[in-house]
């Protein structure tokens, strides 16, 4: 790409939001959204000490903590750019997004952790398959879900135009751990697909439900959904520190092999962005760094 070196290993993330994108560090989160006006608005604001603590540095724990950073300051950000979109700047918080999205939060578990459980207790009970069978099933049967549901929304005008700001957003972070240039030109040529993404982490959570519930042998149903429901945390955890040490060794053919079906089925949620879309996340990657460096220099201060 470009003779520059390749940054440290830092876990800069981010998300597609309406029109726009959200980059988060660890001491700042920024989101740029194309306005009506076709002028790009960045919200940039600092992160609470829980993303620079120690249970941020803890293993395993900090799996919890990407799932609050998904759910919580994902849906924020999602919730601010619809405003934005519509011509309306208003705060990320209000009890209507923060209902929404508790709404959001049953229905998902309800279709993609419960109703596959549900079934395959169906399965175990008519159909006399074993635990370790049913349990298969149970995987497959989420697998399928998740990848249906994805398949499916993808379909859609308006999702398409959000796929393609979240490929946009892995450019960024690309060219950025690269030591590329940040323009355009340069983002354009990096990869769609990105290691650390939240759909590698998904698919990594469904594959370990099937070998962690299988451990837990035949459960009459109470058991079986409410175990599903607590062990979130602990699968999370798991996944997250397996996700982080796989992007730390890609270098390894082992490790490309292992990952492959993640890097797939981010097919599925990107799309190639156009050079407006890379604008706007470039700008929310430079105002989160700027944020970084401006938070960094007041706790030294």
């Amino acid at each position: 790409m470009t003779g520059m070196p390749v940054q440290p290993f830092l876990q800069y993330g981010g998300q597609a939001v309406i029109e726009g994108v959200m980059m988060r560090g660890t001491r700042s989160l920024a989101v740029a959204v194309r306005a009506p006006d076709q002028c790009i608005v960045v919200h940039t604001r600092p992160l609470g000490r829980l993303y620079r603590g120690r249970l941020s540095r803890l293993p395993f724990l900090r799996g919890v903590l990407g799932i609050w950073d998904a759910l919580g300051l994902g849906w924020q950000s999602l919730s601010y750019s619809a405003s934005v979109a519509i011509g309306q700047e208003t705060a990320f918080e209000g009890p209507v997004a923060w209902g929404t999205m508790a709404v959001s939060l049953v229905f998902g578990l309800s279709l993609f952790l419960l109703a596959p459980a549900g079934l395959a207790q169906f399965g175990e009970r008519w159909l006399h398959l074993g635990a370790f069978w049913s349990n298969l099933l149970e995987g497959l049967l989420r697998l399928g879900l998740v990848v249906g549901y994805l398949g499916l929304i993808g379909l859609l005008p308006d999702v398409k135009r959000l796929f393609g700001y979240h490929g946009a957003e892995h450019k960024t972070i690309h060219a950025y751990e690269a030591g590329a240039e940040l323009t355009p030109r340069s983002v354009a040529r990096f990869p769609l697909e990105h290691p650390r993404c939240g759909t590698a982490f998904l698919l990594t959570v469904v594959v370990f439900s099937v070998v962690l519930f299988a451990l837990l042998g035949p459960l009459p149903w109470w058991a079986r959904l409410g175990s599903r429901v607590v062990l979130i945390p602990l699968i999370a955890g798991i996944a997250f520190e397996y996700t982080r040490v796989m992007s730390r060794h890609l270098d390894n053919a082992l490790v490309r092999i292992l990952i492959a079906p993640n890097l797939a089925l981010q097919k599925l949620t990107t799309r190639q962005p156009d050079d407006q879309m890379l604008e706007v996340a470039i700008a929310a990657f430079q105002a989160m760094r700027a944020g970084e460096n401006q938070t960094e220099s007041s706790l030294v201060a």
